[in-house]
């Protein structure tokens, strides 16, 4: 046997790759699309909107809040000092810990880490076998156990909604879904107290944590949208107040699109964002200084002939680069998003999805939540999607992992063992390396034409629906002992009988 048909030989026995994407650090200098005076004249101009013409707080409680802080407060409309703003938002962390069901799970959101979710929100999922359809609880769990077979989404979002379940018990069965099926960050909607509540002590009974533990650690978050433009609806203020007072996170995005409820330039729709997410994270710090709070935006725009939202367009990218640098003005850890609003999971809906994950990616975004499964401008979200966007996520987890340059890397031994017109398949370098040295793909096939043809010639979206059916199949969730489950159990029914929680607003 030769020295290379030894290696070969040796090299035989499948060898996994190892990769972590628990952790992940952006190691690129995020992109600016404006020059630095200008981001503080979008910073000075968000002052001038609070102050001069207000935002609308239909909470009277937050009404409250804001006036006895300083704020002037006329009816509904609750105009901010300048400096009651920006002494408020200077007091949000700057790093948040988010701790998980287990020390591997815990993110933390600060300038520089890079968390990803899939879709989130919508009413519909949707999937090659089923079809488009309302979205229930199955269909929720499902979802759940796709998001925690990835390592590289690291929160667990609300998928999609189960309406199979009615509104005052759904938080009962969206929180045990998401605690039996994985040890990742859960998902709170702001529903109104009871609701919250009752989540969060469903939470802390079911890991274990202690009243003082949880008052004084993040174990979860919740997403506060604003109603653009400029105003703040009843449950959105009092999630963020009680979110802030428990000392969970509230990830506050205001959604704006330019053209339909934000100007319609770029710097005129972060004007408005920025505003509205000053205004909120100031709710929560005079609700309680320190409360764990991050910026936010989703800013695009829509299809001007027919006021429907567009995504993965020029304009959002430069309003996802805006929106980093407005959030490193602040200093705080931010979110933003990926999305399509393609009908169905096919070429424009890869192209959106990717170019606008690139931009949050490039802006240096802390969250890029909607990063796989989101179509129909979050109406939909689809299974066979959120397998082929874990491709472009898993691309982006592996950008952030160090590149070798070292001696061996740079391969003048390979170089000097290959002859001018010679391949390096069999060089010794190569199969040396050959089993871990790239990245191994999700759903994309990589097989020339004759043995894509032999194999069923199957698409993108054949394969994806395979590939979810056997990740379902082999699900095994992490170990929960038996009777956590049955007080978890015993808690909810304990609540349904009692009628459960009506949402609030």
């Amino acid at each position: 046997m030769s020295r290379r048909q030894g290696r070969k030989a040796r090299g035989a026995a499948e060898v996994a790759r190892k990769v972590n994407y628990k952790t992940l650090r952006n190691p690129f200098p995020p992109l600016a699309v404006f020059p630095d005076d200008r981001i503080d004249a979008i910073h000075a101009a968000a002052l001038d909107v609070l102050h001069r013409l207000g935002i609308k707080v239909l909470l009277p409680e937050a009404r409250q809040l804001y006036e006895a802080a300083g704020a002037r407060v006329e009816g509904e409309m609750v105009y901010l000092p300048p400096s009651l703003v920006e002494d408020s938002v200077a007091l949000a962390p700057k790093s948040i810990l988010l701790k998980g069901g287990a020390p591997d799970r815990d993110v933390t959101l600060e300038l520089g880490s890079l968390i990803f979710q899939p879709g989130a929100g919508a009413p519909h999922a949707t999937d090659l076998e089923r079809g488009r359809r309302a979205g229930s609880l199955n269909d929720y769990l499902e979802l759940t156990k796709l998001t925690h077979h990835f390592d590289a989404l690291h929160m667990l979002p609300p998928l999609v909604e189960p309406q199979d379940v009615p509104m005052h018990l759904r938080h009962y069965a969206m929180m045990r879904g998401q605690l039996t099926l994985s040890d990742k960050i859960p998902f709170v909607f702001s529903r109104g107290t009871p609701q919250v509540r009752e989540s969060f002590e469903m939470l802390k009974a079911f890991r274990g944590v202690t009243d003082t533990e949880f008052f004084q650690n993040a174990y979860c978050y919740t997403i506060i949208n604003t109603n653009s433009p400029r105003q703040l609806d009843i449950p959105m203020a009092q999630g963020i107040i009680d979110f802030a007072r428990a000392g969970q996170v509230s990830i506050i995005t205001p959604f704006t699109l330019m053209g339909a409820m934000a100007p319609v330039t770029v710097a005129g729709a972060l004007t408005l964002s920025h505003a509205e997410a000053m205004a909120a994270i100031t709710l929560g710090q005079i609700a309680k200084a320190g409360a764990p709070m991050t910026y936010g935006t989703f800013t695009s725009n829509v299809d001007m002939k027919t006021g429907a939202p567009a995504f993965g367009t020029p304009e959002q990218v430069k309003a996802s680069l805006g929106a980093g640098q407005l959030a490193r003005k602040l200093g705080l850890p931010w979110r933003c998003a990926a999305g399509s609003a393609a009908n169905i999971n096919d070429a424009q809906a890869a192209h959106e999805t990717e170019i606008s994950g690139w931009g949050a990616f490039l802006a240096g975004a802390t969250v890029i939540i909607h990063s796989a499964g989101w179509l129909e401008g979050g109406l939909t979200v689809s299974y066979e999607k959120l397998i082929t966007d874990m491709d472009m996520v898993q691309t982006f987890a592996e950008l952030c992992a160090a590149t070798d340059a070292d001696d061996d890397a740079i391969a003048l031994t390979a170089l000097a063992e290959v002859e001018p017109g010679g391949h390096f398949f069999g060089a010794a370098h190569t199969m040396d390396r050959y089993q871990t040295a790239f990245y191994d793909p999700v759903g994309m096939d990589w097989s020339n034409i004759g043995t894509w043809t032999e194999r069923g010639a199957q698409d993108a979206n054949t394969r994806a629906t395979q590939t979810w059916k056997t990740i379902l199949r082999d699900f095994e969730p992490p170990f929960v002992h038996p009777d956590t489950i049955q007080a978890l159990d015993s808690y909810i029914a304990a609540k349904t009988a009692l009628g459960g929680a009506p949402p609030e607003s």
